[in-house]
């Protein structure tokens, strides 16, 4: 119970955090009531979307964002998806003991803007996925209508699974899914079974986080001998590291969705092959493991 308890420990201070971060980042106004924010264009609009070499994977991407808050899922996503030259992959969210998208808005418009349509389940208790897998069928649904601004724009055969703390551990158990092709859980709480995900996975912690411990982390990494994964300490990173402004997490956690939903392999270079990016920047990682799968991923194929 003592474990279980430090896990719910941080709900208060999250929901403080979150009043601070709510206004942050730019808004417009929008005729649709749905959209709650849009914002400007990183980059021009024409730009490619390939993220440019120099500021690597935390650099803006060059997409406007726009925000759709609904009853069960808060979606981020290039703003004029509609007009479109292609489809855009998914990324579902959960969000940490008592926290909700708002908390992590940062790092869900960084996404965004890299081209993702990002579903972030808007429960405050998500470690079963229930809502998360909810957002894959309401995308679902919204890419098959007509009338929808998300219609054959939604790149469903490509879709990532995240989440922090209790939404660590609820993408680990939406791992499960089989419509999920990677999952990313960032400081994951204990209540999951990585035997059961069947997809690369990215595992991440924080070197001085003291309610998810990197040892609980490095426990799921250990079980996932079945699958390519990797365990990714950040160094100097507490538990709300995360939060707000996402900081060292916003690199690492681009780079690895372009790789696995859009087939980047530059991208797929910090994480496999000899030169592995990731396994050789001391700065922002305090200890980098890479499993005997994930050993076995050529850089051009995660």
């Amino acid at each position: 119970m003592l474990r279980r308890r430090n896990l719910l420990a941080p709900s208060a201070a999250l929901a403080l955090l979150l009043t601070a971060s709510a206004g942050a980042g730019p808004a417009a106004a929008s005729t649709d009531p749905t959209v709650v924010a849009a914002t400007a264009p990183a980059v021009p609009a024409a730009a490619s979307a390939a993220v440019p070499a120099a500021g690597g994977f935390g650099a803006p991407g060059p997409y406007a964002t726009a925000v759709e808050v609904g009853a069960v899922t808060t979606l981020y996503y290039p703003r004029d998806i509609a007009d479109s030259d292609r489809r855009h992959p998914v990324i579902v969210w959960g969000n940490g003991t008592g926290g909700v998208p708002l908390v992590y808005r940062d790092l869900m418009l960084h996404w965004a803007g890299q081209g993702f349509v990002v579903a972030a389940a808007n429960t405050p208790m998500s470690n079963l996925g229930i809502s998360m897998r909810a957002s894959i069928d309401m995308l679902t649904g919204r890419n098959a209508d007509p009338a929808s601004v998300f219609f054959d724009r939604v790149d469903l055969e490509h879709i990532g699974a995240s989440g922090h703390s209790q939404g660590g551990a609820a993408a680990i158990v939406v791992g499960s899914d089989p419509r999920v092709d990677t999952v990313l859980p960032i400081q994951p709480g204990p209540l999951a079974n990585i035997d059961a995900v069947r997809v690369p996975a990215l595992l991440l912690a924080g070197q001085k986080d003291s309610i998810v411990f990197p040892a609980l982390v490095k426990a799921f990494y250990n079980a996932a001998d079945h699958i390519p994964a990797l365990y990714g300490e950040v160094r100097g990173a507490d538990h709300f590291t995360v939060v707000g402004d996402p900081g060292p997490f916003a690199a690492p956690t681009t780079a690895w969705f372009r790789a696995h939903l859009m087939g980047d392999r530059t991208a797929g270079a910090q994480f496999f092959g000899p030169g592995c990016g990731i396994c050789t920047d001391t700065a922002t990682w305090s200890d980098v493991r890479r499993n005997g799968p994930a050993l076995g991923v050529p850089a051009a194929t995660p």
